[in-house]
């Protein structure tokens, strides 16, 4: 069956076809995008997750955010660093366990956050500019379901952290 908006893909075009290269294509745009809308900011669109897992409430550890990130300990303290020293986040004990560092967005990370996420939104704009705003949406959820299961069964998932950010608007 054609894929709407597929641009006549000739039947023997068995590359453009495959989801991983479709996937790939759009991942590469989007971090191209991703990386110009996040600017100066320490560690690009991984300071902007890092500044949105900032935000929690209650917040949570940098081993925790690492994990759902997908980021190496080493270079989280590193990233952590770095936003701190912008003056974005803070690092505290967590109170439950002294050995646990706590993540914090500061009145100037939330405020810089609040900023990134208009940019990051245009970023994904550009990204699926060639889908309609149902079709966007459709998209995004299915994304989110499949990342969501798939983190799920990810052993290095962190007791389960990610259950507690569900996608609302999705059916």
């Amino acid at each position: 069956m054609p894929i709407a908006g597929s641009h006549d893909l000739a039947e023997g075009d068995a590359l453009r076809r495959d989801f991983g290269w479709a996937l790939g294509v759009l991942f590469r745009a989007y971090l191209k995008a991703a990386n110009e809308a996040t600017g100066t900011l320490p560690g690009g669109p991984r300071g902007h997750q890092v500044l949105e897992a900032a935000t929690r409430k209650p917040p949570v550890s940098q081993s925790v955010i690492a994990q759902e990130i997908g980021i190496d300990r080493t270079v989280m303290t590193y990233l952590l660093d770095d936003l701190e020293k912008e003056g974005l986040l803070t690092r505290r004990p967590d109170p439950a366990d002294r050995r646990s560092r706590q993540v914090v967005a500061t009145d100037k990370g939330v405020e810089r956050l609040e900023h990134l996420r208009g940019l990051i939104l245009r970023a994904q704009d550009y990204v699926l500019q060639d889908l309609d705003e149902s079709d966007r949406k459709a998209l995004r959820c299915l994304m989110q379901r499949s990342a969501l299961k798939l983190d799920s069964l990810d052993p290095t998932a962190p007791c389960n952290v990610i259950r507690d950010i569900k996608a609302t608007d999705c059916p």
